[in-house]
């Protein structure tokens, strides 16, 4: 059986049996409850992580203590807090578990340390940092041209496994509008 993050970068690039297990020795695997931190506002975020198993969410408060989720992210996806991660300075964010949760993590010394030795995955990080890119691009278009009910619709019609595995309350704060309207936007 091929390793599940190997086929997740063969969608970009492709690795001999040599190669993956070199990659795969700048990772390690930890796993974390529901409820727990991955990466918290005022800590540096050094590590990336790749969703195995599990869901999470990245998110901030503003000053009212408002609730506003960035991302979330389920199986083969990335997450960490990219400024912090990229710049090596204390995180703006929080990002925790919403479901017990098994994560690979390269940190960021290792990332730099690899994509420095093996070309192949630096074209791989960049690339997917362009879908990254892409991906936030459309989500400020949306917040911005879109009403409620259209990303509700974008979202679940993009996403509908998320809608059975997150709270209505978090669906609500990560497309901007209260518990009461997403009510009314799922009816």
């Amino acid at each position: 059986m091929i390793h599940p993050l190997r086929q997740h970068i063969e969608e970009i690039i492709e690795l001999t049996d040599e190669e993956f297990e070199y990659v795969l020795s700048y990772f390690e695997t930890i796993k974390k409850r529901k409820h727990q931190y991955i990466v918290q506002e005022g800590e540096v975020a050094d590590k990336e992580f790749w969703i195995i198993s599990g869901c999470l969410k990245s998110y901030f408060f503003d000053e009212s203590g408002k609730e506003h989720i960035l991302q979330f992210g389920m199986e083969n996806w990335w997450i960490t807090d990219y400024e912090s991660f990229v710049k090596q300075e204390p995180s703006n964010i929080f990002i925790d578990c919403l479901e017990d949760s098994e994560l690979l993590y390269i940190t960021f010394e290792n990332r730099e340390k690899l994509t420095a030795q093996m070309h192949k995955m630096e074209r791989f990080w960049a690339k997917k940092s362009k879908y990254g890119r892409i991906a936030l691009q459309n989500r400020v278009l949306s917040l911005l041209k879109n009403s409620a009910k259209e990303r509700y619709d974008l979202l679940l019609k993009q996403y509908p496994k998320l809608f059975q595995r997150v709270p209505k309350k978090l669906i609500a704060a990560y497309l901007g509008v209260s518990r009461e309207t997403l009510s009314r936007l799922s009816d």
